[in-house]
C-alpha cells in the first residue's frame, strides 16, 4: 500500500464521552467503509469508502432567497425545480463539493474526510485526563475499520504507545491475519454476531457468516484473556426469535473472555439516508419491545448456564 493509506484514513465523525463502546469514558472515531448491507443500517453514511454529499433540504434557505448552489454547481446538479428549496440529480453530481463552501446555511455538508493519525490522536489524547480515571480510551468503529486494516492497526499501534487503552467494534467480516494483526494492538473487541444462520445474513446482510463465525471462534482461541462483547442488534423479522439469540449464545460456551448482550432495533439513523438521497430499506418498522424484554430474559438465563466469567462486566 501506498503511503498516504498508511498514514491516512477516511473519518466520517469522531464522538466523545462515549459510555457504550468498551470500558470508561471514550472517544469514538468512525471509519468509512464497509462490505456489509444491514438493512437496518443506522449509520449509511459509513457504508461507502469515499467522502460523499450530504443535502439536508430542512436546513436549505431556498431557491429564491439563496441559490448558491446552483451558481457554484459546474455539472448543473441543482436545480431551482419547481419546489422551495434546490433539487439535487446525484447522477448528475461529480462530488465535488464547492456547493459546501458557498451554503451559508450547511445544508449541504460532506461525509467522510481524510484524517492522519497524528490528526486523530490529537483529538482523542484531548481527554486524556477521562481516560486515566474511568479506565477509558479510544474506540475505533464504523462502518467496518478492519476495511480501512492499514489505517486501524497503525492508529491502534500509535495509540498503545502513547498508552491509550484501545477496542474496535467489527462484523468479523475480513481476513484472519487483519483481525489477528488488530487484536495484537487491543485491550477489547466488540463483535457483532447478528445469527448463525449464513443464508439468513445474505439476505438480509448481502455477505455470507461462514468467515464471521470462524473468525470468532479463532479470536477466541488465539486470544484467551482478550475481552469479548458479542453484540446481537434485535431486528423485527430478522433475528428477533429465542432460536437466533439461544444459538449465538451456546456458541459462547467454553469462552470464558466473552460477554454478551442484545441492542434494541432503532430509527434513529433514519433522516441520513435522505440526506444521501437514498431509501431506508425498514420504512416504519417498530420494535416489540415486550419481544426484546423476553428475548434479554433468554439470554440472561442461558449465560447463567455458561463459565461465570462470561457474565461479568469487563
Amino acid at each position: 500500500m501506498g503511503a498516504d493509506t498508511q498514514k491516512y484514513g477516511q473519518v466520517f465523525n469522531i464522538q466523545k464521552f462515549s459510555v457504550h463502546d468498551g470500558p470508561g469514558i471514550r472517544t469514538i472515531v468512525f471509519l468509512k467503509g464497509c462490505p456489509l448491507r444491514c438493512k437496518w443500517c443506522s449509520n449509511p453514511e459509513s457504508q461507502q469508502c469515499h467522502s460523499e454529499l450530504a443535502y439536508n433540504v430542512n436546513k436549505c434557505i431556498g431557491a429564491a432567497e439563496c441559490g448558491r448552489c446552483i451558481k457554484a454547481c459546474p455539472q448543473g446538479a441543482f436545480k431551482a425545480g419547481t419546489a422551495v428549496n434546490p433539487v439535487l440529480d446525484r447522477q448528475l453530481c461529480k462530488q465535488c463539493f464547492k456547493c459546501v463552501k458557498v451554503c451559508p446555511a450547511a445544508a449541504v455538508s460532506i461525509f467522510g474526510n481524510l484524517m492522519s493519525i497524528n490528526d486523530v490522536l490529537q483529538v482523542v489524547e484531548a481527554d486524556q485526563a477521562f481516560y486515566s480515571r474511568s479506565g477509558g480510551g479510544l474506540t475505533i468503529s464504523g462502518g467496518e475499520p478492519l476495511l480501512q486494516a492499514e489505517f486501524t492497526i497503525r492508529l491502534l499501534e500509535a495509540a498503545k504507545r502513547r498508552r491509550i487503552n484501545t477496542a474496535i467494534e467489527t462484523s468479523g467480516f475480513t481476513d484472519w491475519s487483519v483481525l489477528e494483526a488488530a487484536a495484537k494492538h487491543l485491550d477489547t473487541i466488540i463483535y457483532d454476531l447478528k445469527c448463525l444462520d449464513s443464508k439468513l445474513y445474505k439476505q438480509w446482510i448481502e455477505v455470507p457468516n461462514e468467515v464471521i463465525v470462524s473468525n470468532f471462534k479463532k479470536l477466541c482461541a488465539a486470544f484467551p484473556k482478550l475481552p469479548i462483547l458479542v453484540r446481537t442488534p434485535i431486528i423485527p423479522g430478522f433475528n428477533d426469535s429465542k432460536e437466533v439469540v439461544l444459538g449465538v449464545a451456546n456458541l459462547l460456551k467454553g469462552f470464558t473472555n466473552v460477554k454478551y448482550e442484545l441492542l434494541p432495533y432503532h430509527r434513529l439513523g433514519q433522516p441520513k439516508y435522505e440526506y444521501l438521497g437514498a431509501e431506508y430499506l425498514l420504512g416504519e418498522t417498530k420494535l416489540d419491545e415486550d419481544n426484546f424484554n423476553q428475548l434479554q430474559a433468554v439470554v440472561k438465563e442461558a449465560l447463567s448456564k455458561l463459565a461465570p466469567q462470561t457474565k461479568d462486566e469487563f
